[in-house]
């Protein structure tokens, strides 16, 4: 749920049979059906998917900081940024590089108006750029391996379907290392979603959402550490201050005091009581979506491991020996 603007600190081997299949399929379905039907439900599907869990354009939008939110400047949704330095810093990386979330509106010169169906899949399935590029992680990929055909039908449509933004973007620059490191990722492989209850439904949302990316910590080596999972503690610098995700597992530290309505009313609200939440949790996007997806995405966070781990941004930072970063109530740990 990561969002970066381009302020203060911005928002493989071959393919298996399974993946080409998958590709295949896709191909024929994104484009439109002689069902008008069929089309505009997809339409519809996928607008929900990504101006909801998805919320593609909290990346690939500059964010409208001068109005406090991180929806899209006006007339810019989809056309693409520039990250700054700053989320170089915060997610680890140094030297400072230039990661560029590129225009996926359908304008031909400058966006994706050009991208077929494929180019589309290889992106969101398998983290290939249109230009071949293995895709930085910040795009998650690799959570997007369990989209279902329909809905990655639907979401190429959708955004095949907003306005075309003229704006020509540079290529994005990472370190030798970090490039190389990158090429050598292996292709992930597609994986059919597993819907049967509520909290599968839910943890279908929350990779979406890409929830793990802002709430677990990681190590030196960027890897989310091992018994962390959605525990908070990454820090990021925002255009609205300097903020530390925090712990939303069931434990007394995180959400424990949650009920279904307590969490969909601060989804709906973007307040937990009197504190308004930060901008970087996409609320603004999150909203949009359901009560009952709300609800899926809560059953599936009573069920993961509660996580001991302190985590408070109205307190000092300080130095925590639970997921080894600085953050206010890390001496609590």
């Amino acid at each position: 749920m990561l969002l970066v603007t381009n302020t203060s600190w911005g928002r493989r081997a071959a393919l298996c049979v399974l993946v080409i299949a998958a590709i295949f399929v896709i191909g024929g379905i994104a484009k439109s059906p002689s069902n008008d039907n069929v089309q505009q439900r997809r339409l519809a599907r996928g607008k929900y998917l990504v101006e909801g869990p998805a919320h593609c354009f909290g990346c690939h939008s500059e964010a409208d900081v001068a109005h406090g939110t991180d929806q899209p400047v006006p007339g810019r949704k989809g056309a693409g940024q520039v990250v700054d330095a700053d989320l170089s810093k915060a997610i680890g990386i140094l030297p400072p590089f230039r990661l560029v979330c590129p225009n996926i509106t359908p304008d031909k010169e400058t966006g994706a108006g050009t991208w077929s169906d494929e180019v589309f899949v290889h992106a969101l399935r398998q983290g290939i750029g249109h230009d071949g590029r293995t895709l930085f992680p910040l795009m998650p990929y690799r959570n997007f391996t369990e989209l279902s055909d329909e809905d990655l039908a639907s979401v190429i449509a959708y955004v095949r379907s907003v306005p075309p933004v003229h704006n020509p973007l540079p290529k994005t620059s990472l370190p030798p290392p970090l490039l190389a490191s990158l090429k050598t990722l292996p292709l992930p492989a597609t994986v059919k979603p597993d819907l049967s209850t509520a909290e599968k439904r839910g943890e279908y949302l929350v990779r979406m959402g890409n929830c793990s990316t802002c709430h677990t910590p990681v190590d030196d080596k960027m890897q989310p550490l091992t018994g962390m999972y959605l525990a908070g503690g990454r820090t990021f610098p925002t255009p609205w201050g300097v903020i530390t995700s925090a712990n939303i597992t069931p434990d007394a530290s995180g959400i424990s005091y949650y009920t279904k309505e307590k969490f969909i009313e601060v989804i709906r609200t973007d307040h937990v009581g009197a504190r308004k939440l930060n901008p970087l949790m996409p609320a603004s996007y999150f909203r949009n979506m359901t009560d009952e997806d709300l609800g899926n995405i809560f059953a599936f966070l009573r069920s993961v491991p509660p996580v001991r781990h302190r985590v408070d941004n109205t307190e000092a930072s300080a130095d925590c020996k639970v997921c080894r970063g600085r953050h206010g109530f890390g001496n609590k740990n």
